[in-house]
């Protein structure tokens, strides 16, 4: 069911927090999970359906006409997205005056999971799935603008969602795409930085983010190898993996893989061997 998109104003009650067992139409708020500098995420139970969802409920009364004209964005963008590897909308409306989006209830974010170690054949199944979704955004002219582990949320059986296209850019036929800065401090490319974000700057932040879960560490500017971790990476990873996610991670737009299409090609060539699995399976072995 595509998501209903209404139109409205902020009001007194939106400035409050919601308390638990408070009723959003047919939403009932459990508890907060999450808050950021212009929205709360929720867990909420649906009424109607009988099943638990996540709400994101962004505070209308600290947003400008430019960022509400953003969250509408995010919501159409993200309803012509169909990809299982990419968080889908449930609903998206007003609701008592709260903007109310509605998503399924991951289990965590990939920011809890990398609390403690993340195994190199689940990161591997995350890398494919997370590839696989930034290829296909990628293909219908969608940049992200903001990947990062707290924009990647985990579900049972192992599968791993891309959310969160707030500030996702449609391509223009032109290179420059309009921007002005926008993405996460530690993740953002350097051109993005500079409002110059391109299908290459989601290159360099997926980069990262694998990067972050094979070897432990986040690296930072200006980016110089050896990087933080990088020996715990060669004991995990194969040489041609390492030369996957240094292509990725270039500093200059130009040396990298040129869209999520080309990374995810790079990625499948050397994935069959990506793992030094073998020898850790025989010292694991009863």
């Amino acid at each position: 069911m595509r998501p209903q998109i209404v139109q409205g104003t902020s009001s007194a009650r939106a400035k409050q927090a919601l308390k638990a067992r408070r009723m959003l139409g047919k939403y009932r708020i459990r508890r907060r999970i999450g808050a950021g500098a212009f929205a709360t995420v929720y867990e909420a139970y649906d009424t109607i359906e009988g099943i638990a969802v996540a709400l994101k409920v962004p505070h209308l009364d600290q947003l400008d006409k430019d960022s509400l004209s953003a969250i509408h964005r995010e919501v159409r963008l993200t309803a012509r997205l169909e990809h299982e590897n990419i968080l889908p909308l449930r609903n998206a409306m007003m609701i008592d005056g709260h903007f109310v989006i509605a998503t399924p209830l991951g289990e965590q974010t990939l920011t809890d999971r990398l609390r403690y170690r993340l195994g190199p054949r689940t990161a591997l199944s995350y890398t494919e799935q997370l590839l696989d979704a930034l290829a296909y955004a990628h293909e219908v002219r969608v940049i992200h603008c903001d990947i990062k582990p707290d924009n990647v949320i985990l579900f049972p059986e192992g599968q791993a969602c891309l959310a969160d296209f707030g500030i996702a850019k449609v391509a223009l036929r032109t290179r420059t795409i309009m921007g002005s800065g926008q993405g996460t401090v530690g993740y953002i490319a350097p051109e993005q930085a500079m409002g110059k974000p391109s299908f290459r700057s989601d290159v360099f932040s997926m980069g990262l983010l694998i990067y972050r879960m094979f070897a432990g560490e986040l690296p930072a500017w200006p980016f110089d190898w050896p990087l933080p971790g990088a020996e715990r990476l060669r004991r995990t990873v194969s040489r041609d993996f390492v030369s996957f996610l240094r292509r990725s991670i270039e500093v200059h737009e130009r040396k990298r893989f040129r869209d999520g299409v080309q990374m995810q090609k790079a990625f499948q060539a050397v994935a069959p061997r990506a793992l030094r699995g073998p020898t850790r399976s025989r010292r694991a072995a009863p």
